[in-house]
């Protein structure tokens, strides 16, 4: 997914577009395989045709707003009956679940178009499980090396009985 521009809605109700708020915005983002089939038809019902075409319109085909997409989401929410979550949260669990994959700081702030680690901080949340599962596989790192050193010694004796 290419990620070339911003959209900011004004007090007003105007609409801005331009470039990401930082270069570190305007990027790709490789989304995950199991998404693709998901996404391939939204784009093909309800998405605009054109090669840069909204992904998202409202019900008449214009462009969203807060205020029309607010009723369309709480909606959808009530009939997939998911609990009552913003848009944004997603964003949220989406770098989450990239840090539970073992993404450094460094590919978190890339995916999320951020410039400073401080900005990218906001969207890390430990999941409760995470503290086992680092502390399990520092133990297979932690045996790993211990076999190799074995391995290495076992291999030295070896060399040591030839001579």
């Amino acid at each position: 997914m290419r990620i070339e521009a911003s959209v900011s809605e004004m007090k007003t109700g105007e609409l801005i577009t331009g470039r990401p708020k930082s270069d570190a915005g305007a990027r790709v983002v490789t989304l995950p395989e199991v998404i693709i089939g998901d996404l391939a038809w939204h784009l093909q019902r309800f998405s605009e045709q054109a090669p840069d075409g909204l992904v998202f319109v409202g019900e008449k085909g214009a462009q969203l707003r807060r205020s029309n997409f607010t009723k369309v989401w709480a909606k959808a929410l009530t009939k997939s009956g998911l609990p009552k979550i913003h848009i944004h949260d997603l964003r949220h669990t989406g770098n989450t679940l990239a840090a539970a994959t073992g993404a450094t700081l460094k590919e978190l702030m890339t995916r999320m178009g951020h410039s400073s680690t401080k900005a990218a901080m906001v969207y890390l949340h430990a999941a409760k499980d995470r503290d086992r599962a680092i502390a399990d596989a520092m133990g297979e790192i932690v045996k790993q090396g211990l076999a190799s050193a074995s391995d290495d010694d076992d291999q030295a004796a070896t060399e040591a009985k030839i001579n």
